[in-house]
């Protein structure tokens, strides 16, 4: 359909108490005469920002121009998903191109990777910095890693020429009291009352943050011609700068690459909580802390713009803005919106999984909103595709391409709804069929698997506020096979994330 025109912390401890393809060929694009020109590309990602969000999306009071013009001159898409709905394995699908189920980097037990963890992103798997490095181009990530802080998961180590950024979630490491190690020795012993009193504490901590509640470094790593280079900048970042930082070492990246096409994968930081902001930006939104921080976002998103046309860039690069997941909705009014979608961060709901999607590039995306469904595993084969870089390994993701720059009927069909390794809903076209029901962070539903699924029309109903499923059996059962043939083509990797608070083998 198209009318053309507490971060991984409380998540992982709150599962615990609860039981605890693209075309090959030269790189680059036609540009109308004489040799096609490498595509460069952008991809920023928010961390935790929801679908209401942005003015594009219909929020009253966050000011985000920016954005929206870009909205307006690209491809706003209604309907895009992430592929889990919390950090770690959103952010190895998006950079691998497959299920976390599939890849192994999830987790049944705990949601999200943790300081200091064993592991990290395979080295096996070949993720797309690494294919476009091999292309010729210069690849940068600039802000939130998460997925692995020893050094052979490091960025620089799985397809990336330089890191600016931090290792993982900015509200890890805390200052005082016990580590997520300790917790879960405490949650073993049956202290689950007393891990409550810390959670409590922590979150009114989150609320009224100051930098020194947390120690989490600023890093940087270059890759070299014999090695790398790790160096750590900040043993504790200075959190009000780092929207402004990583803006800067994006414009400064852009720079360095003198001709060579780049990639640059900027992963805000923020608006995941503890919420900071630059100066200029304190108190200046409508919206309060939370306004004030996607402001800055969009703030950002203008001045990379706008250096891109300065340099005379513009029309030959993509720039992608999405978010990892919905927002964290138990952090109050430090949190963001869903929209009209059900639920946000941890959940299988829309408001978890369905996030604002927004494609520009003058040169190469054909202006108009899109309501078919997308997902961030498919940025991997589309940016291939549109960079002329093969890809030869096998992808979850399909190639968007020809829908960004000719409004084609979308290529993907299928949505699949994973919380923790569990199949928890599939969409198929306008339908969608829940299996299991479950709420986040200690908010309702109580965990429930269907013995009979429920079926959501999302064209009529994106709330997912009216079970059909006794009206259309046909579709039901159609939905069922769709489910089944899913099952039958995938084969759980063991789940990485779980390893630390494993135990005894």
């Amino acid at each position: 359909m198209r009318n053309r025109g507490l971060t991984g912390l409380l998540y992982s401890l709150l599962l615990m108490l609860g039981g605890c393809g693209a075309t090959g060929g030269q790189t680059g694009l036609q540009t109308g005469a004489g040799p096609a020109a490498p595509l460069n590309v952008i991809v920023l990602f928010a961390d935790d920002l929801g679908y209401g969000d942005l003015g594009s999306y219909g929020h009253p009071y966050n000011r985000t121009p920016h954005l929206d013009a870009l909205a307006e001159q690209g491809q706003r898409w209604t309907d895009f998903y992430v592929a889990a709905p919390v950090c770690s394995p959103s952010r190895g699908a998006l950079l691998t191109g497959q299920l976390p189920n599939r890849t192994g980097l999830y987790g049944r037990r705990v949601g999200v990777l943790f300081p200091d963890d064993g592991h990290g992103i395979p080295a096996a798997l070949r993720t797309l910095p690494e294919h476009l490095q091999a292309a010729g181009y210069r690849t940068a990530i600039l802000g939130k890693w998460h997925l692995g802080d020893l050094p052979a998961a490091l960025p620089t180590r799985h397809g990336f020429d330089y890191w600016f950024g931090l290792p993982y979630s900015n509200d890890m490491r805390w200052e005082g009291g016990p580590t997520i190690d300790e917790l879960a020795a405490m949650m073993a012993r049956g202290e689950g009352a007393a891990v409550q009193r810390v959670i409590a504490d922590r979150q009114q901590q989150y609320l009224a943050p100051k930098n020194e509640y947390w120690n989490v470094p600023l890093l940087r790593s270059t890759r070299t011609a014999d090695g790398f280079v790790d160096e750590t900048l900040e043993p504790r970042a200075e959190q009000a700068t780092l929207t402004r930082r990583y803006t800067d070492e994006a414009l400064a990246f852009v720079d360095r690459s003198a001709g060579q096409p780049f990639f640059v994968y900027l992963p805000f930081s923020m608006p995941h909580t503890p919420l900071f902001r630059d100066a200029p930006f304190v108190n200046r939104s409508l919206g309060g802390r939370y306004g004030d921080v996607i402001e800055e976002i969009d703030a950002s998103v203008g001045r990379i713009v706008e250096h891109l046309r300065t340099r005379g860039l513009a029309e030959n690069t993509l720039i992608v803005f999405t978010s990892d997941n919905g927002p964290w909705l138990t952090m109050a009014q430090h949190s963001g919106s869903a929209g009209p979608l059900r639920q946000g961060k941890g959940t299988t709901f829309e408001g978890g999984m369905r996030v604002p999607a927004i494609f520009w590039g003058p040169g190469t995306v054909t202006p108009g909103t899109v309501s078919d469904p997308g997902s961030a595993l498919d940025l991997y084969p589309t940016i291939a595709a549109l960079a002329g870089v093969a890809v030869d390994e096998p992808l979850d993701g399909v190639d968007l391409s020809a829908t960004l720059t000719a409004l084609a009927t979308g290529a993907r069909e299928q949505v699949t709804f994973y919380r923790g390794g569990e199949l928890q809903a599939l969409r198929l076209g306008r339908y969608k069929l829940r299996l299991v029901s479950q709420g986040a962070y200690g908010q309702p539903p109580a965990r429930t698997v269907h013995e009979t699924p429920q079926l959501y029309d999302l064209q009529v109903d994106p709330g997912e506020r009216f079970d059909i499923a006794g009206d259309h059996p046909e579709v039901v059962a159609r939905l069922q096979q769709a489910v089944a043939a899913h099952r039958a083509g995938i084969t759980d990797a063991l789940p990485l994330f779980d390893q630390r608070f494993a135990g005894p083998q």
